[in-house]
């Protein structure tokens, strides 16, 4: 009777083993069966989230299904994550971050849930550097006269996209090999720090180039430098940090979408390709050209190493300049 009792146990978790197999499969056979959100980390009218919508528009073209876009903003990315982290993994919530997701961990001493067990990445799209910027009728012409002030007085400061963020970091970096002192003011997100700057209310901030670009051109914006290794070629005139004297400076910030851990590999391949279609449409390479982005499309293994890269990096690095968001 034991040994039946046994055999019969033994049979019934294999059909539901079996069972919960099929449903596995024939969900990912089926996906997407409804529509996708896409959780963007900061406010709309910064660079993530311009992003964000222009996948989301032509999500239906390579996926079959609307793709709603949901602002979450918070505590550098840190509120959007979290609402992610806690949906299920079934490839219908997905988070749209850029290297800030990476920076947090170094700069914040807890952290409402794990960057590297927490989250599957889908793909890499675009990368994009930063640009330091003041108004256009501020005295300052060029870096070297940001750093004379800033030697001179203790009242020089400077606006982020928000604490932790890479353009927080790419500022600190800056008064680290410029040896000043300049004040950090946080906004929460990129548009607010741009209103600010071209209103005049804050004298230097460090934005992506995508959101400062059309400013910049309008005349409304005056850029000292770009944060990436070489110029930009949509602002070939504007110089590097490095070199204005600061060799070694770079700080280029990507951007990506991930889900939930443990989403079937099956569904992560599918939401992959699909917006993979995306980013090789020609006039989407084109839109993104313009603004100052540089398209890739590494997939989740790639995009998964260098994430987890990137965390251990911003992290020693942000120990090493005492860098500290709490």
């Amino acid at each position: 009777m034991k040994l039946r009792k046994l055999f019969l146990g033994a049979a019934m978790a294999a059909v539901l083993q079996a069972g919960a197999s099929a449903a596995v499969a024939q969900g990912a056979a089926s996906f997407p069966d409804k529509n996708l959100d896409i959780i963007v980390t900061f406010p709309p009218g910064g660079g993530t989230d311009m992003l964000a919508r222009l996948i989301a528009n032509y999500i239906p073209e390579t996926l079959g299904k609307s793709a709603i876009v949901e602002n979450r903003p918070g505590a550098s990315g840190n509120v959007g994550a979290r609402v992610v982290k806690e949906r299920a993994p079934d490839g219908y919530s997905l988070l749209m971050v850029n290297s800030s997701f990476a920076v947090n961990p170094g700069v914040f001493k807890t952290l409402p849930f794990d960057p590297k067990k927490d989250f599957d990445a889908i793909i890499n799209i675009a990368y994009v550097p930063s640009v330091l910027v003041v108004p256009a009728n501020s005295a300052y012409q060029k870096l070297a006269d940001v750093t004379a002030a800033a030697t001179k007085s203790n009242d020089v400061s400077f606006g982020s996209c928000g604490n932790g963020t890479p353009q927080h970091l790419a500022g600190e970096l800056f008064k680290l090999q410029a040896k000043v002192n300049m004040v950090h003011v946080p906004y929460k997100g990129c548009g607010p720090a741009l209103n600010d700057v071209v209103g005049g209310q804050i004298g230097l901030a460090v934005i992506t180039a995508s959101s400062a670009l059309p400013f910049i051109k309008a005349g409304k914006l005056r850029a000292l430098a770009v944060t990436s290794k070489e110029r930009s070629k949509l602002m070939p005139d504007v110089p590097t940090v490095a070199e204005q004297g600061y060799p070694g400076y770079e700080l280029t910030q990507w951007h990506g979408l991930l889900v939930p851990a443990g989403t079937p590999d099956d569904i992560k391949q599918k939401l992959y390709d699909g917006v993979a279609r995306i980013m090789r449409r020609p006039e989407v390479q084109q839109r993104l050209a313009d603004l100052g982005y540089d398209t890739a499309s590494d997939g989740p293994a790639v995009f998964q190493k260098m994430v987890a890269s990137d965390i251990d990096k911003f992290t020693a690095l942000a120990q090493k300049i005492g860098l500290s968001a709490d």
